[in-house]
């Protein structure tokens, strides 16, 4: 309700993020503990309920280590409140930009953490349906910091034994059954990791072209290769791995359970190579931030809400 809000000061906006909504810092007066406040209009959610709803009813259900948590909800007469854990260690390509040394067992140890946050939505009868970098966030600053899952305004929760044919998601990381308009399942999630894995250890996507029926039709297809010179320090096993989950049929595709025990997430074949610069110098020149990330002026201002939860 709106008498959570007590006090409002002049910050900095933190992001500008989901479809229709924006995100706020916030403070709990009680435990003077940060969280971010997604904040929707009403009016912004006109014709759009059933979409709000469903990243709620998802949000809801989920707690895992490697997935942004839905805290509380609140409203007031012109806004809908979710307070979310808040995340503060950036997006996954500007980490790796600034690392001095990457390799593959790194990409390795991150896409082990994203399987398991998966493997954990898909045992739940969750499917994610947009997984792409924009949507892997650091916990904290920390070396060590856990990668987290957010922006769940597309997911969709299975009911048993059924399948999905509402074409969503972001064109370069969707799979080859969504641009087909064909019944899918929890496959795409498998699929769009498969993609993330690619630029993970090259940089670039494994499908691009500025005109789009041709990048569907790559898509479609399954065409993509392991390009020279950029794949030739690059394992056979994270290759195989690749290709496991890049599988155009989604009956042969791996799952996340077969994915989490190929030997280049549960053994010993990623490679220790220094593959930073060539990795960086393919990251800044093929996902630039005006393309991929929304940039917020630090003069620009916003409400910061210290606020108290209800009983």
């Amino acid at each position: 309700t709106n008498n959570t809000h007590k006090k409002k000061h002049t910050l900095e906006k933190v992001s500008a993020l989901g479809a229709f909504s924006e995100v706020f810092l916030a403070e709990e007066k009680k435990t003077q503990r940060l969280v971010a406040i997604k904040c929707i209009p009403k009016k912004a959610l006109e014709g759009k309920e059933n979409s709000i709803e469903n990243e709620i009813a998802v949000l809801h259900r989920i707690k895992h280590e490697n997935i942004v948590s839905l805290e509380d909800i609140f409203e007031s007469q012109s806004h809908l409140y979710l307070v979310m854990q808040l995340v503060s260690g950036g997006e996954l390509f500007d980490r790796i930009v600034e690392k001095g040394f990457y390799t593959e067992r790194d990409a390795s140890k991150l896409i082990r953490q994203i399987l398991d946050a998966v493997k954990y939505l898909h045992d739940m009868g969750i499917v994610h349906r947009d997984l792409k970098p924009e949507n892997l966030l650091y916990y904290s600053m920390e070396e060590d910091s856990n990668i987290m899952i957010s922006d769940f305004g597309l997911s969709k929760i299975e009911d048993s034994g059924s399948v999905m044919s509402t074409a969503c998601g972001t064109p370069g990381y969707v799979a080859p059954e969504v641009l087909a308009q064909k019944p899918y399942s929890k496959a795409v999630d498998c699929w769009s990791i498969g993609v993330i894995s690619y630029i993970l250890l090259c940089g670039y996507p494994p499908f691009y072209d500025e005109n789009d029926a041709k990048l569907f039709e790559q898509i479609l297809k399954a065409e993509y290769e392991f390009d020279s010179p950029y794949w030739d320090d690059i394992s056979d096993s994270a290759k195989d791995f690749i290709s496991h989950l890049m599988e155009k049929d989604p009956s042969l595709r791996y799952t996340c359970e077969q994915a989490l025990q190929h030997p280049w997430i549960s053994g010993d074949t990623a490679l220790d190579r220094n593959i930073h610069e060539s990795v960086s110098a393919q990251i800044k020149k093929n996902f630039a931030k005006s393309k991929w990330k929304v940039r917020i002026p630090l003069h620009h201002p916003f409400c910061f809400f210290t606020f108290c939860r209800s009983a």
